[in-house]
C-alpha cells in the first residue's frame, strides 16, 4: 500500500497540483494585498470608508461584517479574471492551427473516367 501511494504521489498530475496550490496560496497572498492595498482605498474615496472590513450593521445582539464579504467579493472577482486570462492565454498559445482540407484523391474509376473523356477528345479532333 506504501508503494502505491509513493506511485501516486510521484504522477504529474499530483506534482502538478501541488505545485498549483502553493502558488495559488502565494497568489492569494498578492490579490488580498492589492485589495486591502489598492483597491479599497480607491473605492473607499467613493463611499467614505477606506476599510470595507470594518463596515459592520447590528440587529439586536447579531453582527453582520458586510465589509469583510465585499473584500471577499472583490477577492475573488480579481482572482476569477486573472484565472480567466490565463486560461484564455495557454489556450491561444496551444491552439492548433485549422487543418488544410486535403486534396481529394481520385478513385480508380474516376481515373478510367478520366482517360476515357481524354480519348474522345482526342478522337475528336482527329475527325
Amino acid at each position: 500500500m506504501l508503494k502505491e501511494f509513493k506511485e501516486f504521489i510521484a504522477r504529474g498530475n499530483v506534482m502538478d497540483l501541488a505545485v498549483g496550490v502553493i502558488v495559488g496560496a502565494a497568489f492569494t497572498a498578492i490579490v488580498n494585498s492589492l485589495v486591502t492595498n489598492i483597491i479599497n482605498p480607491l473605492l473607499g474615496i467613493f463611499v467614505g470608508s477606506i476599510d470595507f472590513s470594518n463596515l459592520v450593521f447590528t440587529v439586536g445582539s447579531a453582527h453582520f461584517r458586510y465589509g469583510a464579504f465585499i473584500n471577499s467579493v472583490i477577492n475573488f472577482l480579481i482572482i476569477a479574471f486573472v484565472v480567466f486570462l490565463l486560461i484564455k492565454l495557454i489556450n491561444k498559445l496551444i491552439a492548433k492551427p485549422a487543418e488544410e482540407p486535403e486534396e481529394a484523391v481520385p478513385s480508380q474509376e474516376e481515373k478510367y473516367l478520366q482517360e476515357i473523356v481524354e480519348l474522345l477528345k482526342q478522337d475528336k479532333i482527329e475527325h
